[in-house]
């Protein structure tokens, strides 16, 4: 019969789930195989979703933009420098207007210091560089550090560059470009920060503690190890001549004649600090990952505690600049005059512009 009617018989396979049973009556196995063609219930078909854009492809082609300003320089025109990720400008500190921005081959800058003669160097993760801040141009770069990813720098009494990296600590000549000596056998070995003291001896902070150098022979001459917290992030002299280091977990303050810990600041305990700052009327301002604050440099009393900020992670801090205390933050740049505990976002830097 299948050839009669044109048709060539296949085995079917019929789902149960969808394919309704066709009884044979007869119960013939050969008219069974020819008759149980599969029916299905019938339906219209499912109305049409109109496209949605493909947001997942849009967000992988954006770039995430980091707000954060990790360094802020004064220079000896008055101006302000600020070292962002998203590279150098300069302010005017007065009216906050932005004077000038620097083309950088990395825009991600982690270190900033001027030299004796105005020049910029501007340390990241690629290297160091040298900037003419009269042209916005770069003067000389790519000098064979130890490591490129430079963490900080800092200018002798001698006008000797400094320049600490994640592999030791090196002393370069900013008018020749070229480096003069690396210390040996750096304890710590990662250079996180550095100041000078009254004495013109620099202080570094490391992964183990603080380490002093002799800026003239480049020779270790003390080193202060075992503190808790261990890490080092920040560092500075007050006017007294005694350091103030900051922790992942507490604030110290150290006799730098003898190395011994005076004390670990009480309203600190537990807070990771990130920069410390002394103003000019003496007081010292204490930036940490939870917050702005403003102490008694002899009793360590909390004096105020700056609310506004772009973000509660503060990064770097510059003092007595337009007479205002400038904050570089997670999110952004802001400044507050000393007298008043609000600080003001600058929306020249932050989420506010693209």
């Amino acid at each position: 019969m299948s050839a009669l009617l044109g048709l060539i018989a296949l085995p079917s396979i019929v789902t149960p789930a969808t394919a309704q049973k066709v009884e044979n009556k007869d119960n013939n196995p050969s008219l069974s195989q020819s008759k149980s063609t599969p029916t299905y219930e019938v339906a219209p078909p499912p109305e049409r979703i109109k496209p949605l854009p493909n947001e997942r492809q849009l967000q992988e082609g954006e770039t995430p933009v980091d707000y954060r300003i990790s360094n802020l320089l004064g220079d000896f025109t008055g101006n302000l420098w600020v070292g962002s990720w998203r590279g150098l400008s300069r302010i005017n500190p007065n009216t906050g207007r932005v004077i000038s921005r620097v083309s950088l081959p990395n825009i991600a800058i982690s270190a900033l210091v001027q030299d004796k003669v105005g020049r910029l160097w501007v340390g990241n993760n690629e290297g160091l560089t040298r900037v003419d801040p009269q042209t916005s141009q770069i003067t000389a770069q790519n000098l064979l550090l130890p490591s490129k990813r430079v963490l900080s720098l800092l200018l002798d009494k001698r006008g000797y560059l400094w320049v600490g990296t994640d592999a030791g600590l090196t002393l370069v000549s900013p008018d020749q470009g070229l480096i003069m000596t690396t210390v040996k056998n750096m304890p710590g070995v990662s250079v996180n920060a550095m100041t000078l003291d009254a004495d013109g001896q620099l202080w570094a902070g490391t992964l183990e503690g603080i380490v002093k150098v002799n800026t003239s022979s480049a020779l270790l001459m003390k080193r202060i190890q075992n503190l808790p917290g261990g890490t080092v992030q920040t560092l500075a002299i007050s006017p007294q001549g005694l350091i103030w280091a900051g922790m992942p977990n507490q604030l110290l303050v150290i006799n730098p004649k003898n190395g011994i810990v005076l004390r670990s600041v009480t309203p600190l305990r537990g807070r990771n600090v990130t920069s410390v700052r002394f103003a000019k009327d003496g007081s010292v301002w204490v930036g940490t990952n939870n917050g702005l604050l403003r102490l008694n440099p002899y009793t360590g009393a909390v004096l105020d505690q700056v609310t506004g900020l772009p973000s509660s992670r503060v990064l770097t801090l510059a003092p007595d600049i337009g007479n205002k205390l400038w904050v570089g933050t997670t999110e952004g740049l802001a400044w507050l005059m000393p007298s008043v505990g609000t600080a003001q976002p600058h929306f020249g830097f932050g989420r506010y512009v693209k």
